[in-house]
């Protein structure tokens, strides 16, 4: 698989976000990462999903959306990772990089979101409803995102483990908040983290799916 890898700084309100960008030779879209609550772009599972998106002509954005200094005091206080407010707006000025910068061409953003990445995904989506075209949760808490999930307009998809009882919840109560175009998806015996064996290559090939189908 040809992919170019490359490290940029984004530029996202008065932030520097630092991402890895990864490249297919001819995407077809590209998809940022949001990562949960207390983790880095260089989580192995969001790496693992982006290397199967890529492998669908997908490009893909892993990123910081703290800098150093806010992850230092995030470190001590947990306290910006459930700052959904500044992490969704961090989300939407690296869609706007992208709809502006276009390292990937002019395709299509789709975007990713894990835990509490996933309520900042689907409040970016619904600030940005003519530039993001999908969003895929993985073991999110969309309900974060409140009165936000009324008016987003991209088809998501939540992907819950399915000894996750409580997350399941949660993902049914998003999704009657959400409009039609989302989809609930539960992934027989995983966990939250998707650590039994096959569950994080669901979700990949869940993930690829339907971004491939809602980004082209």
């Amino acid at each position: 698989m040809d992919v170019r890898s490359s490290e940029v700084t984004i530029p996202a309100g008065e932030a520097r976000l630092t991402a890895d960008l990864l490249m297919p030779a001819e995407p077809v879209g590209v998809v940022a990462f949001a990562h949960g609550s207390g983790s880095s772009r260089h989580s192995p599972r969001n790496v693992a999903v982006a290397h199967v998106l890529n492998g669908s002509a997908l490009g893909t954005v892993l990123v910081d959306l703290l800098t150093p200094a806010e992850d230092a005091v995030d470190a001590r206080t947990a306290e910006l990772r459930f700052d959904i407010g500044l992490l969704a707006g961090r989300l939407a000025g690296i869609v706007d990089w992208l709809a502006a910068e276009r390292p990937f061409g002019p395709v299509p953003i789709g975007l990713f979101g894990a835990s509490t990445g996933a309520a900042a995904a689907l409040v970016a989506a619904a600030e940005r409803p003519d530039l993001v075209k999908a969003v895929v949760s993985r073991g999110g808490r969309p309900d974060l995102a409140g009165p936000a999930l009324g008016t987003v307009r991209a088809p998501t998809l939540l992907l819950v483990g399915g000894l996750d009882e409580q997350v399941i919840t949660l993902n049914e109560q998003a999704q009657d908040a959400l409009p039609e175009t989302a989809e609930l998806t539960i992934v027989p015996g995983a966990t939250h983290l998707f650590e039994e064996p096959g569950a994080l290559e669901q979700v990949a090939h869940e993930a690829a799916t339907w971004f491939t189908t809602h980004l082209r």
